[in-house]
């Protein structure tokens, strides 16, 4: 594997780079953001540099322009920090760097920056620290030391907040009042044009020379949109300038805020966090991430390199430091590492991600699916707009009542030089399915029957209702089809009878027909309650009616399923020249869409990620049939293609080739490549290499609603731990060679392995010898 990023041997929380150049600028932005789940920052230098992305952003602001679909605005920059020494301006363009050095710390979040400036003959030394606090969500603490062994220098510094950024230039915020509190604390205050959410933004700075405080009151300065404080400093050679800034920002839309005292409240709770030091700020935050977050869930791979637990450590990161803990917000598929997707929260959530919070945090997990409970009135909308029934989940989703969010225009055609209507938001609605999938897994390993009761039955049988709808009756074939949509593979627009879709709506109504006979004999008071909200007595009626005349495409001779009505009668094209992992679809500049959906080219998996989901329903010999077919045919244009591929891969034996894709996932954003990471980390990947790690390698699977664990460890892995959760216990698991050992916490467990039954008792643990693997020549 290449990463972008220097790794270290001895510390696999550890990233970092030497290089300051503008070329890989936007990258490190990406890699190293800091964030926790209410605030994200990208990784910008506290100087303005060229070429840079100054991107901060709240989970769940949403706003938008007429005419445009709503995004997440870029809020004031908080960040910045302009030093001039001598009254030359910090630029590293200008006299010369030494021993330049930045690296971020996975494990708390702190980024660092050091480096010897060494202009008009004098070597000035800096050292840069930040955070994001885990401990107070508001907060963000910065520090830098500035020092020279041998000259005297004289420091000006100013520092403050900066409201003149934008998205793609459109300005978000209207500015209100900004003013100075007790001649120390600096505060601006805004709100969004057309959301109407109020910002408070809240700064404070101390300095101190060799560890002595000197006067915190700084020069004001304000214009439009910003409002800094300046300070000037005069060194002696050998001391230390330190320079600490406080900042913090809260919204009119914040769970813990009052909005009507959003400006007293938030510079109180600054002055209270300024109390103390940078360290001590940082050890509180670092407590929150030790208990809160590894505590939960570890994952240790003992292999030839490091790159395999750097990889992991960075996924586990990056999705705590992007996960928002209230549930009226959800995970964008790029986070709130950038702008890429305005923000937006796609089906990445419930089939990449939520595996990895169902099994290691399920109360992260309940509130992504409370999002989606949440996101019913929304699903209704874009239900009753296409003249359907029941909840049309959005393809791309804001704030849950919003309903469908996805653009309507793309990027130019390069036959036609027009921009191409983006179909995802009208006929991609296999995202209701995936929805129910993901319910249906979390109340497995859970057991949340407070959850089921509450929303989670309401779901699966709102969105069976809609599926009912959308069915289209084939008199001459006595069946129900659903035609025309796009399934997980999008270079298919305008397909019938996709099997991925069809399949997962014949499947929901299954799910919701007994779902319904459930309640009925156990539940009368919630039977009630749902069938008079949702009509369940006619809607059941059709339900039965159809279940079983749903078009379901079958394998055909060769064991393969097609993808859809026409996807074997299409034109064969070699894609190998397309199949290259650099996140950027070349193949645009070859074809346009309309000729790829002319094309057996498929963007990821498709009837393979119906497999991998739904594996009891086929054998092995459909399983690698389908894998033979479609795989060459598929370009993993999408980061979502590679963990879907690896794990059915090691289910198939083909261990090559799983670590194949394993690795090209770890380099989705962290590779050498710059790719679409400039624009945003892809979450949906983070999430697959845990599950690709402990489901796919650590043979981890939900069988039937049963545990099932049959690891593939690859060759070059000595050994793999990891922790999950399963129905309220605390489950460990080694892979040690040909042995497997499993400890539980709490009650105990049943699970299954290679064909076999296992009871551990509760607080127990039990050693299997695993049966010796046999590999599939690829």
């Amino acid at each position: 594997m290449k990463f972008c990023v220097d790794t270290n041997e001895k510390n696999s929380w550890y990233i970092g780079t030497n290089d300051y150049g503008s070329k890989m600028i936007n990258k490190f932005e990406t890699v190293m953001f800091q964030g926790n789940g209410y605030m994200g920052m990208r990784a910008v230098a506290e100087e303005k540099q060229l070429h840079e992305q100054r991107d901060m952003f709240i989970s769940g602001t949403f706003d938008a322009f007429p005419n445009e679909v709503t995004e997440l605005p870029n809020l004031p920059d908080l960040i910045n920090l302009e030093i001039k020494v001598d009254g030359q301006p910090l630029c590293l363009k200008d006299g010369y760097v030494e021993n330049y050095h930045k690296s971020l710390n996975l494990k708390n979040g702190e980024l660092t920056r050091t480096f010897d400036w060494i202009i008009n003959n004098k070597a000035v030394h800096f050292n840069y620290r930040r955070f994001i606090s885990m401990y107070d969500k508001h907060l963000f603490v910065s520090q830098v030391e500035v020092s020279s062994a041998q000259d005297e220098l004289n420091v000006q510094l100013s520092s403050g907040i900066d409201g003149r950024q934008s998205n793609d230039e459109s300005q978000h915020l209207m500015e209100g009042d900004k003013r100075l509190y007790d001649g120390q604390y600096i505060q601006m205050q805004a709100e969004t044009q057309q959301s109407h959410i109020d910002f408070v933004f809240n700064v404070r700075h101390k300095i101190y020379v060799d560890e002595v405080l000197l006067s915190d009151k700084p020069y004001i300065n304000m214009s439009r949109r910003q409002i800094f404080g300046n300070y000037n400093v005069d060194l002696q050679a050998g001391q230390t300038l330190t320079f600490i800034k406080y900042a913090n920002v809260y919204t009119s839309i914040d769970q813990d805020a009052d909005p009507n005292k959003l400006t007293d409240d938030s510079v109180a709770a600054l002055k209270r966090a300024s109390l103390s030091n940078y360290n001590e700020s940082l050890q509180k935050s670092d407590r929150v991430w030790n208990h809160n977050i590894w505590q939960k869930n570890y994952v240790q791979i003992d292999s030839e390199d490091e790159k395999p637990q750097v990889a992991i450590n960075f996924a586990r990161y990056q999705l705590a430091a992007n996960t928002p803990l209230d549930p009226r917000m959800n995970i964008g598929a790029k986070g709130i590492t950038g702008e890429g997707y305005k923000g937006h929260t796609f089906w990445d959530t419930e089939i990449f991600m939520l595996p990895y919070y169902t099994f290691t945090m399920p109360d992260v997990a309940k509130n992504l699916l409370t999002y989606r409970y949440l996101g019913l009135q929304g699903a209704h909308k874009k239900a009753q707009g296409n003249n359907y029934q029941g909840a049309q989940f959005p393809w791309e989703a804001a704030d849950p009542t919003d309903g469908e969010t996805a653009p309507l225009w793309g990027s130019a055609d390069i036959v036609t030089g027009k921009p191409m209507k983006i179909w995802s938001g009208f006929i991609e609605q296999h995202v209701t399915s995936d929805i129910v999938i993901a319910i249906m897994d979390y109340l497995h390993a859970t057991g949340d029957q407070v959850f089921a009761d509450d929303m989670g039955y309401e779901i699966i049988l709102d969105a069976a209702k809609f599926w009912s709808s959308r069915l289209e009756y084939n008199e001459e074939q006595d069946v129900y089809e659903i035609n025309d949509v796009i399934g997980p593979d999008e270079y298919k627009e305008h397909a019938d009878n996709n099997a991925f879709t069809n399949y997962t709506a014949q499947w929901c109504i299954q799910k919701a027909i007994k779902v319904y006979n459930l309640i009925k004999e156990e539940n009368p008071e919630l039977y009630l309650k749902l069938s008079n909200k949702l009509n369940l007595e006619t809607t059941y009626e059709s339900w039965i009616n159809q279940v079983n005349r749903i078009y379901v495409p079958q394998p055909n001779i060769e064991g393969v399923i097609p993808e859809d009505d026409q996807y074997l009668s299409l034109k064969n094209v070699d894609v190998s020249k397309f199949q290259v992992n650099d996140q950027i679809s070349t193949i645009f500049k070859t074809y346009n869409l309309s000729q790829i959906n002319q094309m057996q080219i498929t963007k990821q998996a498709d009837v393979l990620l119906l497999i991998y989901l739904f594996e009891n329903m086929f054998d092995d010999n459909i399983k690698q049939s389908n894998w033979n077919y479609y795989e060459p045919r598929t370009t993993h244009d999408s980061s979502l293609s590679q963990s879907i591929h690896s794990i059915l891969a090691s289910d198939l034996g083909l261990n090559d080739e799983a670590y194949k894709f394993y690795e090209m996932s770890c380099e989705t954003d962290l590779g050498i490549h710059i790719g679409k990471a400039i624009r945003g980390l892809h979450m949906a990947a983070c999430g697959g290499l845990w599950n690709m790690t402990v489901e796919g390698f650590g043979g981890v699977r939900i069988d039937n609603g049963k545990l099932r664990i049959e690891p593939h460890l690859p060759a070059s892995w000595n050994s793999l731990k990891y922790q999950i959760n399963w129905q309220g216990s605390t489950v460990r698991v080694g892979i040690d060679g040909e042995k497997m050992f499993v400890q539980v916490i709490g009650d105990g467990i049943e699970f299954v392995s290679y064909g076999r039954e296992y009871q551990v008792p509760a607080n127990g643990s039990l050693e299997i010898e695993l049966p010796v693997e046999e590999t599939v020549t690829d």
